[in-house]
Formats: C-alpha cells, sequence, structure tokens
C-alpha cells in the first residue's frame, strides 16, 4: 500500500500496541517448553555410559569401597557437567540462529508504516500485506489490490485463493486472512482479529512445534555402527563376567570388569559431535553471512558439485543506474512512431535529458510501483525526479487502478492510471524488450532495427528493458494487455556493477570442482558479458524459449555444456534443478521471489537472499543469504567442507582412542593378571576423551587445500570402510605401545632406576602411555594422511589446551592422595616415567607412519610397473 495513503489508514498507536502486546502476550504458537535441569540430567542418564558409570558407583559403595564410590561419583558429576556444557552450547547456538531468522511483518502504528518482528504483532494492528509476506496474523481485509494467497497449510488447496475486503459492512467468504499463509500476488491491507494462539493455524497447529525431524544419513550410519558395537560389547561383557568370576570366584568385582570393559568399547561421543558440530556449524556460518534454516543441510552444502545462481543482487550489487537511453527518430510529424528511420540514444555522458526522451521515462516510471522495492524501479524513479520534476511528468495525482503482472507467458508488466475524473486512462508498459515488440505489434524490420539497438546496449553490460504507452477509455479493463493498442516508445538501459569480490569466488568455485551456473531473466547477450566478468568459462547459452523446445532427456545432455542461462522464469528453475540431479550432481539453487520456492526446495540446499527475498522464498529454502552476495555462498561452501572434515576427524579419533582403552580392559583378563581399567578409570578418560572428539576437533581450522578438492561424494559413508581400518590401525598403534609398556612394567625392565614395581605403578606407566597415545591421536588425526607436519604451520589451541589440561589433570591424579589413592595410582620414579613417555612418543611416531603410508598408498599402485 503506498505510504501517501497511510495518512487516510486506522491502526494503532504505538503506545497502544505497546500495552496490548504486555498484555496478551507474543504473537507466536505456545512451542514446547525447553527442557528443565531435571529432564536434561534424566535424558543424559538414560544414555548406556552414565547408566552403566551410575551402576558401577552403587556396586563400590555396596561392596563397602565407599571411597571409590564417591569418587566415581564426582567423576560422573563432572562427566554431567561437561555435557551439560556442550549441550549447553549447542542450544545457544541454534537458538541465536532463531533469533536472527524470525520473520518481520509491515504494520501501520501512529501513521507510519513499521517494520516489526511478527511476534509483536498485536490484535487491532493494521497489517500491510505484499507479494512474498507471510501473513503475520489473522486479519479481515480492508483493502486489496488483485490479492492472492496460497492457504495450502491450512485447506491442503494448493490453487491461490483470490481475496477481497469487506463488501457492506459484511465479511465475504474471501474476505480475511490467516496467519502463516503466503501472499503470492498483489498487495492487501488487513485489521488484525487474532495472534498466537487464538489464531486458526495456532488452534489447530500447536502440534507443529512437536514435529519428528527424521534422522540424517549421518546419523542413521552412525547408529548402525554404534548397534554393531554393541552387540560385540554385549557378547565380550558376558564372556568377560563369566571368566572372571569363574577363575576367581567373586562376582562383584567381575561384574566391574564387564561394565568398565563395556564402557571402554562403546563410542558413546558420536552422539556428542553430532549434535554439537552442526549447531557450531550453523553458528560459524552465520559469521559468514549465512543464515541456517535447516540445520541438517550444512550435510550437504560442503558437497555441493553445482551452484545455480542468480544475477541481480547475488553477482552484482542490485545497485541500478540508468544510463543509456534509446528512442525513436522521426523524420516528419506524421511519421509513425512505430516505424523508426533512425535510434536516438542518450547516455550519462550526454548530460541534460532532451525532451525526445521524457516520454520514455515518464512511461518506465508509469509501469513501475508507486513506491518502488524493486532496485530496477528506484532507479527510474531516481531519474525521473532529477530530469522530469519540472516538466509536469511526474504525475503525482493520478490513481494506479489496474495492474497487469509479470507473467511466465508474457514478461512485461502494465498498469492503467485514472488521470481525472473524466473517462480515458493511460497505459504503461515495461519489460523484456522481445515482450514489449509484441505488445507493440512491430514488424520484423522494426524488431531487427530494435533488437540490434538492444544488442549493442547489452553487449555493453547493460540491463535492457523496453517501454510503451496507450489510450483507454472506461473501466471495462481487457483480461490481457494484449488487447492494447501500444505505442513503442524505445529502450532503457541499467548499469548494476559487479561486486569486487566475485571474480575470486568463482574462481574459487572452480578450483573446489564446483560448476557455476549463472540463471537470470535478463537479455542473453546481457548475461554473457556479466557472466565473462565474473570470471566464469566459456560455455553455453540457454534462453527460456529454448529450454521450453527441449524434453528432459534433451535438457539434462545440454546442461552439462551451459554456463549461463538467460531469459529464464521461476517455474523454468525447476526443470534445471530435475535435470542437474538426474545427472547426480549435488544442487544449490539461489532464490529470492514467490515463484523460486519450488526450486528452492527441491534443490539439494536451497538458498534465499536475506535482503530482497521474499518471506515465501525464506520458508521453502534452507540457508537464508544475510547479504545477498554469491561470495558468501562459496564461504558457506568453505565453512561445510570444514564442518564435514572435522567430523571425519572426530569419528576417527572417537573409534581409535577406543582400541586401547578396550585393549587394556581386556588384556590383563586374557593373561589372568589383575584388572588394570575399573569403571573409575573409564570416568576419567571419559573427561579426556569428551572435549578432545567435540571442543578440539570442532575449533580445527579448516585445511588450507579444503577449496582445491573435488566435491565429496555423498552416496559414500561419513565414516567407510577405508576410515574404519586407518582408525582401527591407529587405535592398534597406539594399544601397542601400551602393550609394550605394560610388559616392560610386569617384566621387571622398570627396575633398572628402583625396585620391583607394584601393580598400582604399572597401572601408572600405562595410563601415562595412554594419555600420550591420546595426544598423539588427536594430533595425528587433526592433520589428515601424510600431513602431520604441514598441519603445526595451522595451529589448534584448543587442541593443545586439551591436551596440555588431560596431562597435567594425569599428573594430578598420580601425585594428589585424594585422587591417587580411589584411581590406584602411585607416583613412579624417573625410569618407569621415561619408559612410559618413550613408548608414548613410540606411538606418535607410529600413527605418524601409518597415515604417510597409507596416504602415499594409492600413489604408489597407480604407478606404472
Amino acid at each position: 500500500m503506498p505510504a501517501n495513503h497511510l495518512n487516510t489508514l486506522g491502526g494503532l498507536t504505538t503506545t497502544e500496541a505497546s500495552k496490548r502486546l504486555t498484555a496478551y502476550g507474543p504473537n507466536e504458537i505456545q512451542q514446547t517448553p525447553p527442557r528443565s535441569l531435571w529432564r536434561r540430567s534424566l535424558d543424559i542418564l538414560r544414555q548406556p555410559m552414565f547408566a552403566l558409570l551410575c551402576i558401577a558407583a552403587l556396586l563400590y559403595i555396596f561392596l563397602g569401597d565407599l571411597t571409590e564410590g564417591l569418587t566415581l561419583s564426582v567423576f560422573v558429576l563432572a562427566v554431567l557437567a561437561l555435557t551439560f556444557y556442550q549441550e549447553g552450547k549447542s542450544e545457544k547456538s541454534i537458538q541465536a540462529l532463531r533469533d536472527l531468522t524470525q520473520a518481520y511483518a509491515q504494520v501501520v502504528r501512529s501513521g507510519q508504516a513499521l517494520k516489526v518482528p511478527a511476534r509483536d504483532v498485536v490484535v487491532g494492528d493494521w497489517l500491510m500485506l505484499s507479494e512474498g509476506d507471510r501473513v503475520a496474523a489473522d486479519g479481515r481485509l480492508i483493502r486489496s489490490d488483485h490479492l492472492q494467497i496460497d492457504e495450502s497449510l491450512l485447506t491442503g488447496e494448493s490453487v491461490p485463493v483470490n481475496k477481497a475486503p469487506l463488501a457492506n459492512g459484511k465479511a465475504s467468504v474471501r474476505g480475511t486472512v490467516s496467519a502463516g499463509t503466503f501472499v503470492v500476488r498483489g498487495q492487501g491491507l488487513a485489521e488484525v482479529t487474532a495472534t498466537g494462539n487464538q489464531s486458526q493455524i495456532g488452534r489447530i497447529g500447536q502440534s507443529l512445534a512437536q514435529l519428528h525431524t527424521d534422522a540424517t544419513p549421518l546419523q542413521k550410519q552412525t547408529a548402525r555402527l554404534v548397534k554393531v558395537l554393541a552387540g560385540i560389547v554385549g557378547v565380550l561383557c558376558v564372556a568377560m563376567v563369566i571368566t572372571l568370576g569363574i577363575r576367581t570366584g567373586q562376582w562383584l568385582p567381575a561384574l566391574l570388569s564387564g561394565i568398565a570393559l563395556a564402557m571402554a568399547i562403546l563410542p558413546e561421543e558420536y552422539a556428542v559431535v553430532l549434535t554439537i558440530f552442526p549447531a557450531m556449524g550453523a553458528h560459524r556460518l552465520a559469521h559468514e553471512g549465512v543464515l541456517t534454516r535447516h540445520i541438517n543441510a550444512i550435510e550437504t552444502l560442503g558437497a555441493t558439485s553445482v551452484l545455480c545462481t542468480d544475477k541481480t543482487g547475488t553477482l552484482t550489487e542490485n545497485r541500478m543506474t540508468v544510463t543509456a537511453l534509446a528512442v525513436p527518430k522521426y523524420p516528419d510529424p506524421n511519421h509513425s512512431p512505430s516505424e523508426p528511420a533512425e535510434v536516438v540514444t542518450w547516455n550519462t555522458a550526454a548530460g541534460e535529458l532532451s525532451e525526445a526522451f521524457h516520454a520514455l521515462v515518464e512511461h518506465a516510471i508509469l509501469a513501475s510501483a508507486p513506491e518502488p522495492f524493486d532496485p530496477m524501479e528506484t532507479a527510474f524513479h531516481t531519474m525521473g525526479q532529477q530530469h522530469l520534476s519540472d516538466t509536469g511528468h511526474l504525475h503525482s495525482d493520478w490513481a494506479l487502478v489496474q495492474t497487469y503482472a509479470l507473467s511466465p507467458a508474457l514478461k512485461a508488466m502494465s498498469h492503467i492510471w485514472k488521470m481525472d475524473a473524466g473517462p480515458a486512462r493511460s497505459v504503461s508498459a515495461k519489460g523484456a524488450p522481445e515482450a514489449v515488440m509484441d505488445l507493440c505489434h512491430l514488424t520484423e524490420a522494426q524488431r531487427q532495427i530494435w533488437g540490434r539497438a538492444a544488442d549493442d546496449m547489452a553487449a555493453q553490460g547493460l540491463r535492457v528493458l523496453a517501454v510503451a504507452q496507450s489510450r483507454f477509455v472506461g473501466d471495462d479493463w481487457p483480461e490481457t494487455p494484449h488487447a492494447f493498442d501500444f505505442q513503442w516508445l524505445g529502450l532503457m538501459g541499467l548499469t548494476d556493477p559487479l561486486r569486487a569480490e566475485i571474480r575470486q569466488a568463482v574462481a574459487e568455485c572452480q578450483s573446489a570442482g564446483i560448476r557455476v551456473i549463472m540463471i537470470t531473466g535478463d537479455y542473453p547477450t546481457t548475461a554473457r558479458v556479466i557472466a565473462t566478468q565474473a570470471g566464469l568459462p566459456d560455455g553455453e547459452t540457454l534462453t527460456g524459449d529454448a529450454l521450453d523446445q527441449l524434453s528432459d532427456v534433451q535438457l539434462r545432455t545440454i546442461l552439462p555444456r551451459v554456463t549461463v542461462c538467460a531469459r529464464i522464469s521461476p517455474h523454468q528453475k525447476l526443470r534445471i534443478v530435475h535435470a542437474l540431479q538426474a545427472d547426480g550432481d549435488v544442487v544449490t539453487m539461489t532464490g529470492d521471489g514467490v515463484n523460486d520456492a519450488p526450486a528452492l526446495k527441491a534443490a539439494h540446499v536451497g538458498v534465499a537472499m536475506g535482503a530482497r527475498g521474499t518471506d515465501v522464498a525464506r520458508e521453502a529454502a534452507d540457508l537464508i543469504l544475510v547479504d545477498d552476495n554469491f561470495a558468501s555462498i562459496v564461504r558457506g561452501i568453505r565453512v561445510g567442507r570444514r564442518i564435514f572434515g572435522n567430523l571425519q576427524k572426530s569419528m576417527g579419533y572417537i573409534f581409535a582412542i577406543h582400541i586401547p582403552i578396550a585393549g587394556i580392559a581386556l588384556l590383563p583378563m586374557v593373561m589372568g593378571w589383575p584388572p588394570l581399567v575399573l569403571p573409575l578409570h573409564v570416568a576419567l578418560l571419559e573427561l579426556v576423551v569428551d572435549p578432545a572428539c567435540s571442543i578440539a576437533f570442532e575449533n580445527e581450522p579448516a585445511e588450507a587445500d579444503v577449496m582445491q578438492r573435488p566435491p565429496r561424494d555423498t552416496r559414500a559413508p561419513l565414516f567407510g570402510g577405508d576410515a574404519i581400518a586407518l582408525a582401527m590401525g591407529q587405535g592398534l598403534c597406539v594399544l601397542a605401545s601400551v602393550a609394550l609398556t605394560f610388559f616392560a612394567a610386569h617384566a621387571g625392565y622398570g627396575s633398572v632406576f628402583t625396585a620391583v614395581l607394584s601393580v598400582e605403578q604399572i597401572r601408572t606407566m600405562v595410563f601415562i602411555t595412554l594419555i600420550a597415545g591420546n595426544a598423539a591421536l588427536i594430533l595425528a588425526n587433526r592433520a589428515g594422511g601424510g600431513k602431520f607436519w604441514r598441519s603445526w604451520r595451522t595451529p589448534n589451541r584448543t587442541a593443545y589446551a586439551v591436551i596440555g589440561l588431560a596431562m597435567a589433570f594425569l599428573a594430578l591424579a598420580i601425585h594428589w592422595p585424594w585422587l591417587s589413592t580411589p584411581l590406584k595410582f602411585e607416583p613412579l620414579p624417573l625410569g618407569p616415567t621415561v619408559i612410559a613417555m618413550g613408548s608414548g612418543l613410540l606411538s606418535l611416531i607410529s600413527v605418524a607412519v601409518l597415515q604417510w603410508v597409507v596416504a602415499a598408498w594409492p600413489q604408489k599402485s597407480k604407478e606404472p610397473h
């Protein structure tokens, strides 16, 4: 609704709206309340690891070993606190994203149009509705202009509903609007009658907040892996309990050893990293100007193989300026204006605008919105204010009485204006040159003349539009603008400069194996020029008309050679997405309009524009660009690849570290020695492993070549057979080092510098080697295959801090009696300490060598013999 009508509107005052918000609460459906402290605690205690820890603590107390029981209880509380911290960090990140992506609404308060959060809309507000908006609350229509609303969310009916205001004081059947529906066409003004839970969607849709979200492929893969390991754990634990029980006759200690083995093998940390990494990744993406609506999309973003991007506002600055005009030159007053003998041009260097161009600019403005939002229409208004303000061509007193919107069939829009009290009406049209040529019924000769003029402008990288005018008498409008007798006025060329960072971003895509396709509704020559400026590789240009002539199979055949799609309608984007997906590509698609929503939803990752995008597009998309900048998408892909790579590193580490822990739990049983690892020790190790797998690896910087690799195969598992084999090899390297320490200590080699070692000292040596081996696994897995020394150039201070704190805590546990007594540790002389540390260093060397061999092996296998 134009701003100049606001003074005639009602609505609330700002003060009254604030009072109603306080009295009746925010305009939002009551969602599931956040979990309480006790509920979160119960959920955590239901996890197998915590259940086992609690059972072990109770068994210690039942056996009369109060010190061990209380110490284990303290460790349980410490692990619980760490889990709370990690969960809280994840939930805070998600809540911050919710706050950033909240919906807004346009309301009239105190005679002014205001943009407010949708949750602040109250009953009595006057709600302004525009194409692409999501309706913020239930209301009755007061005014409408060709208003159509998609109510499929409530009714299931996919056809948009025409809406009309109140008639004769009674609400018409279609005179109301409902919260949650979308404006697909036109404009309107409604008085809010219900908000939040009192709205229609609030009454029937409170269950929407409790909808179950399907598990991601990563979560399903991990669940399968954990189930397999759980089966193995069950068999081994039962065997251990039975074996130790029969051998010693002490069944409760045997049960404790079985619990320790279960805790040692079961990789509980997988659930932690699969929760924290995506949530923190979404938070990192927000810092790159990319808001995440569906966190699961982060899993796919880094695997993008084809990036379909808009031109205007995404590759360019969306800061348009009229820089060139072309009008007919008439040899005499009686010459038909549709038959130019010559084209007269103007550009910004020419200075003052002559009278010959005034009608062109005038009708370009009249064919635009009275209160323009689109940068192109803003440019027309700006030019009019500069050149026509003194000539009477701005017509501020005219009234807009009819509009014909752009459509796939006609890429032009027309406005009918009431000039005065008489029946005469002025009609203005603007749009694609070929569409306006059709409206003006130009001859083939005329089309060639103006086609060359449009090509000349487009070759300069200008966006080219044509303008026409007509007259009409009466108010019995035709169904389409084709019925008007339009007169061709000429062409307008607009400059929209390329964003400075685009060439670098496109080059980065190419080095990452990502194919960029520019999709635009612009003139083909203009699109090609901008594509060249952006650094897109040479390729074919596919127009919308040509696309309509292709079958799906033919489209799939031609798309691999296409870099520019011009004169494309939104519905054609959907065909492009499906064709690319049929060829196995992972497609990321950008869009901003109402009609872009199907393509955004169909793409693997839909990206909506934050600045100029409609609510409909944002609802359909997975990600939202805050600044509408193509470079932000590329930065998002980099972050997505980093997140996925760090997930792989973390999961490899988790698998590897559980092998030596499980080994030292099993080895004494096999050898008939006293157990080295009890539930108390596993709880201690959990305090080391949890921060390492989550905090340390989540903070791992992106590898230098992360954008020089081809996109990953989304069908390949995150943690496949090769990754499991490498992690197992790493774990066995550490286990070998621990076993070396154990055998050296048990055989008496540690007595070179002291007396024969006690069981407690042997346990201490083993744990020193194990913690050193843990550090080796962190350092090796953060590096990646064959890049151990190179990884030191990009330090991860968080990982170093985790390693340092783990070693400091172990030293404290060995030398502080309050910890060493329940943990059954004893301080070591220098000799055994050197042996234990040396074995730990050996594990670091062996793991680094293993990674180097694995990384080099495929290259060797491809060399000719």
